[in-house]
């Protein structure tokens, strides 16, 4: 039997990752610090995972499953070792650490097999490859050869939205999980080093991968934020309430019609998809079981609202390829009110913007100084002031009314 290892055992890693490669009949190692996690997967060698929708639960097993202390360095290395293949959804903070313990595992396979190692990288951020494969370079400089040659640093788009398990929803199993029915892994084809895997059903290598980032960053990740921010502002708790809210829903259709025909013409490439795409999105979003929060969903508006993230960066490839990004502005301007109070970052950044101006905050924390400006702190002022949002609406028709499209 075939081998997978998955760099962490969270939502993301149980819940999409490791259940597609042990439907495909790979043993699936789960390297994680949480040993309640472990534990549990060593004895009971399965885990539950209920796909779930507005009308329906169907609950499944996912099998041939075990796990790897992955404070144990040696245990791990040796898995990475030993693996046919792996991955990592663990957060883009946590690489760093990580990188060390791949890094062992890649010098062990170089003096036994020599076999080439193909790492899926399932993170939130442009350029996770270069950036996982120069921190394992670092701690193996005398291999840098095989790395480059016998390594696959292969970015992946996590399209499957997996909630936060409540202790309601574990019911007793801290293994439990629920997943939305969309399951399918798009993966840059190129990155791959020897064989691409063709046993793993729901696997769909891509060339060129870039279209399927930037569709996941500034289609999905940027409306998903975009319904949050705008959801908190009309106290909401759940991401659902707010795409059953006509103004929202149709806020975030104009956004991601934006956004989709930036990425079109980025690259080169049929936009019918992308629109059936924001279809599908905004229906999804729409699923009651999934129970994801407005504030989980908004949380860390210094990331999200940084110089290449889902909002910012949206922002930029419209305003790259004269595509109006004045919906996609909305959602910018609410970001900076943004600020449950136990969401430090948000509320760094929202008192920032208080403080010293929206002009200011693009600059420092987004790093943008284009000619939406003037437009965000329009929209700024009037959230400030309780307007509703049928007046930012206003305010972004005007700006086309004005031939204002950059």
């Amino acid at each position: 039997m075939k081998k997978f290892i998955m760099y962490g055992a969270g939502n993301i890693g149980r819940g999409f990752i490791g259940q597609t490669f042990s439907n495909a009949g790979y043993k699936v190692g789960f390297v994680d610090i949480n040993m309640e996690v472990i534990d549990k997967l060593n004895n009971d060698k399965e885990y539950p995972l209920h796909t779930v929708t507005t009308e329906a639960n169907i609950e499944s097993s996912v099998k041939n499953v075990y796990g790897i202390n992955g404070g144990d360095i040696e245990l791990v290395s040796d898995e990475i070792a030993s693996c046919d293949i792996m991955a990592t959804a663990i957060g883009v903070n946590v690489l760093k650490f990580i990188a060390k313990p791949i890094a062992k595992g890649i010098e062990k396979r170089a003096k036994s097999s020599g076999k080439e190692l193909n790492i899926i990288i399932c993170e939130n951020m442009i350029g996770a490859d270069a950036y996982l494969k120069d921190l394992v370079k670092k701690e193996i400089p005398d291999l840098a050869d095989f790395v480059d040659n016998k390594v696959g640093f292969v970015e992946a788009s996590i399209g499957r939205m997996v909630p936060v398990m409540t202790e309601e929803k574990k019911a007793g199993n801290a293994l439990r999980v629920y997943v939305e029915p969309y399951n399918i892994l798009p993966v840059d084809k190129d990155a791959f080093k020897g064989e691409i895997p063709t046993d793993v059903k729901n696997l769909y290598p891509f060339s060129p991968f870039n279209l399927f980032i930037q569709r996941k960053l500034f289609m999905h990740n940027m409306s998903h934020a975009l319904c949050s921010y705008l959801g908190y502002l009309r106290d909401y708790e759940y991401v659902y309430q707010t795409v059953n809210d006509f103004d929202i829903e149709y806020v975030a259709l104009k956004a991601l019609t934006s956004s989709a025909l930036a990425v079109s013409i980025e690259n080169n490439s049929d936009i019918k998809p992308l629109i059936d795409h924001a279809d599908n999105l905004l229906y999804r979003f729409k699923n009651t079981a999934l129970g994801d929060t407005v504030k989980r969903v908004g949380k860390d508006t210094k990331r999200k609202l940084g110089s290449n993230d889902r909002l910012i960066g949206a922002l930029k490839l419209c305003e790259k390829h004269g595509v109006d990004a004045n919906y996609i502005c909305i959602g910018i301007a609410s970001g900076m009110v943004f600020n449950p109070s136990d969401d430090e970052s948000s509320v760094e950044l929202s008192n920032f913007a208080l403080n010293n101006g929206v002009k200011e905050t693009l600059k420092v924390y987004s790093d943008y100084q284009g000619k939406y400006v003037e437009i965000i702190e329009e929209m700024y002022k009037a959230i400030s002031e309780k307007k509703p949002l049928s007046y930012l609406i206003t305010i972004a028709e005007n700006q086309n009314n004005k031939g204002i499209r950059v």
